[in-house]
């Protein structure tokens, strides 16, 4: 009935020699309508390992080559798979659907808050009011006082830039910073995670303020009962038993045991990123998802699942761009979810 419906509409507003030459005419492509005047803004997505998942043996420092090869990229923003404050505190609004979500994915900045006595949305509001004013040179004390408040708005990464950019000796109590949340910066730092070894030291060194959590879970909800959620589970899993998987897993394999050289850890890297790794990886995953059998289509659900999440990522990260039109260039650091 609806088709019908709107087919009637359709013809009523279109005569039929209109009709007859729209119908002819070449697709729509958005790719043929680029920027005609002016230098697009570049992004560069940056295809990352779970790095607490690399082994034991991975020494962080050999990082050291693929940061300098991203500082040399010159990003002017830099956005990061984290969740931010905002939206976690939007989640614990709603517990009934995101509490294994919240659990999962969004740190409690309630330490912050009892130091700072600002929830995260006051947190935020001041945060921006800071960077709006913020000086050419900010002093260590104002350095502290912003990285409270991003750590009062959950955003931990960003905190940290602020941490890294302090001299060693600044980095101390004091501008809303007690000796918990100190002691809780300082252990980020050695944290095994793509926010903190890349994405924060690279914010840093590139004289950023902060990082952009562009994470999105709000399509993530609770299976109907615990028999559905069991069998949507076996499915996929069934799905991911296929050659395309073994080759991943093969390849990974290669190159996780040549990783005690910057220059292994780079090679790894380009591996991840080279063209051909996107296809590999559909057909791996997202493609057989798509054509597993089961009667309740449990793959069709989990491709639009991460279809529905990755298109809000995209968002996110063309919001930042918002604020940069021109030849502004933006890197995005692939993987790093959780609260671990």
């Amino acid at each position: 009935m609806s088709r019908l419906f709107a087919s009637i509409l359709f013809a009523a507003f279109f005569p039929a020699p209109a009709f007859a030459a729209a119908a002819s005419a070449a697709p729509f492509d958005p790719a043929a309508h680029k920027l005609q005047s002016g230098r697009i803004n570049e992004v560069m997505v940056l295809g990352t390992p779970h790095l607490s998942q690399l082994p034991k043996s991975f020494d962080p420092a050999h990082l050291s080559a693929l940061n300098a090869r991203l500082l040399g990229w010159k990003p002017q923003a830099i956005a990061i798979e984290a969740l931010s404050g905002l939206q976690c505190a939007y989640l614990r609004s709603y517990p009934q659907r995101y509490a294994d979500t919240i659990k999962s994915y969004c740190w409690d900045p309630a330490p912050a808050r009892a130091v700072t006595g600002l929830e995260v949305v006051a947190a935020t509001v001041q945060a921006q009011r800071l960077l709006a004013a913020w000086p050419e040179v900010p002093s260590a004390a104002q350095r502290r006082t912003l990285a409270s408040l991003f750590l009062a708005g959950g955003e931990r990464a960003s905190a940290l830039v602020q941490w890294l950019r302090l001299p060693v000796e600044e980095r101390r109590v004091g501008g809303g910073l007690d000796e918990s949340l100190v002691a809780m910066l300082n252990d980020r730092m050695q944290r095994r995670g793509e926010d903190v070894l890349i994405a924060a030291v690279v914010a840093a060194k590139s004289g950023h303020e902060l990082v952009y959590a562009m994470d999105d879970h709000t399509a993530d909800a609770p299976a109907d009962n615990a028999q559905d959620e069991k069998a949507a589970g076996e499915a996929i899993v069934r799905a991911w038993d296929n050659p395309h998987t073994a080759q991943r897993k093969r390849i990974s394999a290669e190159l996780e045991a040549a990783l005690a050289t910057p220059s292994g850890v780079l090679a790894m890297y380009r591996a991840y990123n080279q063209p051909g790794q996107a296809e590999m990886v559909f057909r791996s995953d997202f493609g057989a998802a798509l054509e597993e059998p089961s009667p309740r289509h449990y793959g069709r659900n989990y491709v639009a699942y991460w279809e529905t999440r990755n298109l809000r990522m995209a968002s996110n990260i063309r919001e930042v761009m918002m604020a940069r039109p021109g030849p502004a260039r933006h890197a995005r650091a692939g993987g790093g979810g959780g609260v671990a």
